[in-house]
């Protein structure tokens, strides 16, 4: 059975591969670090993944964490000494995309000037706060958000902090997003109902847990949301 959404009010969106694309930045960044350290992408990303997963805790998320963590996982495979002469390549790698171009997903702009006259709109995303403050400026949406919140990380009580600060009540407010971990299954723990909107290259943390999931809509794209919302159709 599909949610009412009748009843929303103000509206969350994930920002990176929700409203501009990310993560295809990361991927290629990927490709090229395992180059330059000799690993083929299967063996990459195990070993990549695995020193990302234990300097979360330390560093979050982000570009700049991203690149630590290739620091890191080039030492841990080369040694220190050959690790020493790729440090320079890949401190360049981490500054490339940190200026990647911003690309709009196909629809994000149109559908919040849909979306704006009728309901408050934010920004829910997670990250490092430099970096995502500086993509939300260059991709030139900022003015349709009444506030944008950049969370250490996506939890129930995040959720709950934020409706709170825009005193709207959880059931009446909206998560939008890419993740079914980091988006979806907080927000509806929070109260909050969750759409789903899949982008094409995710990152394999985000991806949904192994174990048994709640109801939540699932759109092709952002496009169809505020038909969605009007109840003109049926995810």
């Amino acid at each position: 059975m599909n949610p009412s959404f009748m009843h929303i009010k103000t509206i969350f969106f994930d920002a990176d591969d929700t409203l501009w694309v990310n993560e295809t930045h990361y991927r290629n960044t990927e490709r090229a670090f395992f180059k330059l350290i000799g690993l083929n992408e299967q063996d990459g990303i195990r070993e990549l993944l695995h020193t990302e997963m234990q300097n979360m805790p330390l560093y979050g998320y982000g570009a700049k964490a991203f690149t630590l963590s290739m620091l890191e996982t080039a030492q841990r495979i080369l040694g220190a000494q050959q690790a020493a002469a790729v440090t320079a390549p890949v401190l360049e790698l981490g500054k490339k995309l940190i200026a990647a171009p911003m690309e709009l997903l196909p629809g994000v702009r149109q559908t919040l000037q849909e979306l704006a006259p009728f309901y408050t709109l934010a920004v829910a995303t997670k990250g490092d706060l430099l970096d995502q403050q500086r993509k939300l400026k260059n991709s030139g949406l900022r003015d349709f958000f009444a506030h944008a919140e950049i969370m250490t990380d996506k939890t129930p009580q995040a959720y709950l902090n934020l409706c709170r600060a825009l005193k709207t009540e959880p059931a009446h407010t909206l998560m939008v997003g890419n993740s079914v971990r980091s988006d979806i299954l907080p927000a509806l723990e929070a109260g909050l109902q969750a759409v789903y909107i899949p982008c094409q290259d995710g990152w394999i943390y985000e991806e949904a847990p192994n174990t048994p999931l709640p109801d939540f809509v699932t759109l092709k794209n952002i496009q169809e949301l505020p038909a969605l919302l009007k109840g003109e159709t049926h995810a």
